[in-house]
Parts: structure tokens; C-alpha cells; sequence
């Protein structure tokens, strides 16, 4: 790591009002959907990639995104583009030009699915006590160095209480379409749910914020009316499994850091597979 790199970095501790894109900026440090990409479906490449290529926007993330500014009352502007067609040389002007300033532009019936989220939100019990304005702030970022590796670790926590008395409660918003507890279990293990849980977490404690009570919980949302609200805790063993991976993930980011090698999936050995186990006892029943 450079002095150049080091001193652009932001510095430890939390940071209450660092942009998104500064947070982001920092290449230095590991976050938890990074830790998540250095391990297996995915590879160190992957993430190597990524990190050097940034994805352009899509509406998945614009919706994401601008259910995040409502809800939490932080973020890019969101535009709405007067037209139901956006083929036409002026629209896509106006769109590249809200693009260009970072804003989200929407079509108005896309704003309005927005706001009825929002006003969904508010009449939940749980998710709006969880996200009251009057006792916490949103989009916080924090910066904290692994002891065990040596490694600059970063979260940016999408709410976090303003009174940090007794145990600290970390919500996050999910926006999906289908928030129920079976489909959600698979996100968890999809997404890797679990381990941004752990990751959250730990960084509450490394940053001063909580102790071994420090809970994240998951307001998951439904973008397709009547935009309905399940609030989740992940479970003792699902975290401990977690915990074990963002170790891994750690381990692995300072290896190719220092080494300057982000392996893709088999670099020097041919890696051999079996069926899947499904495949496997279904062949077995019938021709063995």
C-alpha cells in the first residue's frame, strides 16, 4: 500500500457523513460484499475485476436505490422523467444528463411504487420503530483494522440508533420480491445474508458502537403491492458459519494483496467433480 493510496484513504473510526462515492473510492480496504465475492461460487478474479471495473446502472438498482433514499432519507436525487417512453432523442437526453449528476431518474409510475414502499414502511410497527428518524441516522460508514491480519476493513451501515444505551440493533433494508421466511432463507444463503450479519457486527464492536450483543436485523420489502414488510434476525449457527467464512474471506484478501495474485478457479490443477447430490442418488435409484 502506497503513501499516496494510505493518505487518501478515510481514516478510522466512523464517519457520519462520508458521500457513498468516497466510501466506496476506498480500494484499500475490504468490505463485506467483497469479502462475499473472494469465496466460492465466486473467486478472487471476480472480485479483483469488479473492484477495477465498476457496473453501469440498471433499473434493478435504481429501484433498490431509490426505495433506499425514501425509507432512509439518504441519497442520490431521484428524477422523474415526464414521459412513458424513453426511446426519444430528448428523454434520453434528460436521462443521460440526470445520470451525469448522479441522480436516479424514474418514470412517475415508478415513483409512485416508491412512495407506496415507503408509506408501507411507516404503518409496519416494527421496521418503523426500527428506522424512526428521531432516534437514529442513516448511511454511516465505518473503518477498522483486523487484528488478526492486519487488514483495513470498511461497512457502511445503512441505519444506525443515534443512542447507542444497551444493545445495539443495526437495521438493514433489503428491497425484493418475495419477502417471506422460505424465500428469504434462500436470499439468506443466495446473498450471503449471514455473513454481511457478521460483518456488520463485528465492525459495531471494532468501531466502539456495541458488544456481544450487537444484533443486525433485515427489513426486508416487497416491491409489488400491497409492498409487504418481514423483519429478520439470522440465527446463532447461520452466523457462526458466517463468521468462519468472513474469516476466510480476510485471510484470502491479505494473501493476494501481498502477493499481487487473485486466483480464478483452477490455475495449475484440473478440479474434478462429482454430480450434484440430488443427480447422484436420483441415477443410483435407477441404475444401480
Amino acid at each position: 500500500m502506497t503513501a499516496a493510496v494510505e493518505a487518501s484513504a478515510p481514516a478510522l473510526g466512523l464517519h457520519t457523513d462520508l458521500s457513498n462515492e468516497s466510501y466506496h473510492a476506498d480500494k484499500t480496504s475490504l468490505s463485506s460484499s467483497g469479502a462475499r465475492k473472494l469465496l466460492p461460487p465466486s473467486c478472487p478474479a471476480k472480485f479483483r475485476w469488479e473492484q477495477d471495473n465498476p457496473q453501469p446502472p440498471s433499473k434493478t438498482f435504481d429501484y433498490g436505490n431509490a426505495a433506499h433514499k425514501k425509507v432512509l432519507g439518504n441519497g442520490p436525487e431521484l428524477v422523474v422523467i415526464e414521459d412513458d417512453t424513453w426511446n426519444t432523442k430528448d428523454v434520453k437526453a434528460a436521462v443521460s444528463e440526470a445520470r451525469s449528476r448522479g441522480a436516479i431518474p424514474l418514470k412517475q409510475h415508478e415513483m409512485d411504487m416508491v412512495d407506496a414502499m415507503v408509506d408501507a414502511i411507516r404503518r409496519h410497527p416494527l421496521a418503523a420503530a426500527l428506522l424512526d428518524p428521531a432516534y437514529g441516522a442513516p448511511e454511516q460508514s465505518g473503518f477498522w483494522i483486523d487484528e488478526a491480519s492486519g487488514i483495513r476493513c470498511r461497512v457502511r451501515f445503512d441505519w444506525l440508533p443515534s443512542i447507542h444505551e444497551g444493545r445495539l440493533i443495526i437495521a438493514d433494508y433489503k428491497t425484493c420480491t418475495d419477502a417471506s421466511n422460505e424465500a428469504m432463507q434462500k436470499d439468506i444463503d443466495k446473498y450471503g445474508y449471514n455473513q454481511q450479519a457478521d460483518w456488520y457486527e463485528t465492525g459495531a464492536r471494532a468501531l466502539g458502537l456495541g458488544d456481544q450483543a450487537t444484533e443486525l436485523l433485515l427489513i426486508a420489502q416487497e416491491k409489488k403491492p400491497p409492498h409487504l414488510v418481514n423483519v429478520i434476525g439470522i440465527g446463532l449457527g447461520s452466523r457462526l458459519l458466517a463468521a468462519a467464512k468472513n474469516r476466510r474471506a480476510i485471510e484470502t484478501f491479505a494473501e493476494c494483496t501481498s502477493t499481487g495474485h487473485w486466483p480464478g478457479y483452477a490455475d495449475h490443477e484440473p478440479n474434478y467433480l462429482e454430480l450434484p447430490g440430488y443427480a447422484e442418488n436420483r441415477d443410483k435409484e435407477i441404475y444401480l
